[in-house]
């Protein structure tokens, strides 16, 4: 048996095998403990408290150790996690709040290819209104800006972790920016 020292050493992709391999819930603690604040953080920006982010950062938890064996290794562990996190809060946010999501502005999208405006005019929002107004678009489309703009994902990151092609996630990012800018300018 390995020390957990050894333990600490591996890369996240030899925790994983091992894990599928054992369903040794030790090991799994170790791959929670070197990923735990990452999830909180992104659970927390679609949960409303606190409370809602710990307990979807737990749901997450239980569903990986469930899921694990899909990982097929081909992307960094984390880029997958990060994918995962984020459909699982996508999927939870849409079944939980339909209502809310039914309420959200209808926005007609041009095909004009104004990339460069809109990006500047989302930098110069405030804030807190820039926050509700994520609070009223989709949430895939949230989550598409959240992993350009606040996690500094690349286009060819953001096209891995969602497994579709780099001209689909800018056009994706156009739509979802001009969706936002919008809902923000109609907000009082």
């Amino acid at each position: 048996m390995k020390s957990s020292n050894d333990i600490s050493l591996l890369s996240d992709n030899e925790l994983v095998q091992k894990i599928v391999k054992t369903n040794n819930s030790n090991l799994f603690a170790v791959l929670y403990d070197r990923h735990v604040s990452m999830v909180y953080n992104k659970c927390y920006g679609f949960a409303t408290s606190k409370e809602e982010a710990q307990d979807l950062t737990h749901d997450v938890f239980i569903k990986l150790f469930v899921k694990l064996r899909t990982f097929k290794g081909t992307a960094k562990f984390s880029t997958w996690l990060y994918s995962f996190t984020y459909n699982f809060c996508v999927n939870y946010v849409t079944r939980n709040n339909y209502k809310k999501n039914e309420k959200n502005f209808e926005v007609d999208i041009s095909d004009s290819d104004e990339l460069d405006s809109s990006e500047e005019s989302l930098f110069e929002m405030k804030a807190d209104k820039l926050k509700k107004s994520l609070e009223l678009i989709e949430p895939d489309e949230k989550m598409i800006l959240l992993m350009k703009y606040q996690d500094d994902f690349s286009i060819k990151e953001i096209s891995e972790s969602l497994e579709i092609g780099e001209s689909a996630v800018k056009m994706r990012l156009k739509r979802a920016r001009e969706k936002v800018i919008n809902v923000y300018e109609n907000l009082k």
